[in-house]
């Protein structure tokens, strides 16, 4: 894998391309025509889906002739082309509709960028909030929110020490009994466990600046998903972790996620600890 092959300068177009679609993302927010409508697989999609959609990609296309851009509401991209690519962009337009219909406020524009299978930059915006953050692991990662500027440092995880429970994050929409089930699991090497409940991958991105210590999620998710802030993670010295152990990769046969474990601390065997998959019925979408 090369060196991450954006300037400052790109840098900084992606970053602002996030802010933008978060602008239109709220524009439409704070309205009352938000043009529900429902997507094959019965996921929810609405106009401020399509509006961010627009924006980052024309956006993408504009700075970065020639890259690919694959986003969660493109239209069919053959899984064999898309295979073929060795750098392309990562999209989803809006992480979290069900959060934004919900009202909830936690819902992200991720962008991310994959070179040979790994995501190797991420930009996560939450517009309500005014939260960015980006990096990945050839840049550290960081946050800018109220006008100010920080690095991003995961913490090691409390094993066996007083440094208080272990923050475990699930999605808003976990089930009551899936979130008892791996509190139970990690309560035995770590003792206390703090369970909070968070929508898209906001969840990701708070392990980054070390509020949380890890995320493990079952059942299928898209690369979008968790793209951009996988990166951000790896940058702020996390990982997301396979079933398999292995890091998770990306560009698969089909492009998205069987079970993995967001962590900020990667050093430990959280798959030894974790419970095995959950029934149908305990997974959240």
């Amino acid at each position: 894998m090369a060196d991450l092959p954006l300037t400052a300068d790109q840098v900084a177009a992606v970053t602002a391309l996030a802010r933008r679609a978060g602008a239109a993302i709220v524009a439409i927010y704070r309205g009352d025509d938000w043009q529900l409508s429902h997507k094959s697989d019965d996921s929810p999609i609405t106009a401020a889906d399509l509006a961010a959609h627009h924006i980052i990609v024309d956006g993408l296309a504009a700075e970065f002739p020639g890259w690919p851009v694959l986003s969660e509401e493109s239209a069919a991209v053959c899984d064999r082309e898309r295979r073929s690519w060795s750098r392309y962009w990562l999209v989803d337009p809006l992480d979290g509709t069900k959060e934004f219909l919900a009202k909830t406020g936690q819902f992200t524009v991720n962008i991310a960028l994959i070179d040979e299978g790994e995501a190797v930059f991420g930009a996560v915006y939450l517009p309500v909030g005014d939260e960015l953050y980006w990096g990945g692991p050839g840049t550290g990662s960081w946050l800018s929110s109220g006008g100010q500027q920080r690095p991003l440092q995961c913490r090691a995880a409390p094993l066996g020490s007083a440094a208080g429970p272990l923050r475990v994050t699930a999605s808003s929409r976990h089930s009551a009994s899936a979130a008892a089930r791996i509190g139970a699991a990690l309560s035995v090497p770590f003792g206390a466990v703090e369970r909070v409940a968070l929508g898209s991958s906001l969840k990701l991105c708070r392990i980054a600046s070390g509020e949380l210590d890890c995320y493990p999620r079952y059942g299928r998710t898209g690369e979008w998903d968790t793209a951009a802030g996988h990166a951000i993670l790896r940058g702020a010295g996390g990982d997301v972790i396979a079933s398999s152990g292995e890091r998770l990769r990306y560009s698969k046969p089909t492009p998205y996620n069987n079970s993995f474990v967001a962590v900020g601390d990667p050093s430990l065997a959280w798959w030894s600890w974790l419970p095995a998959p959950l029934r149908k019925s305990e997974i959240s979408r």
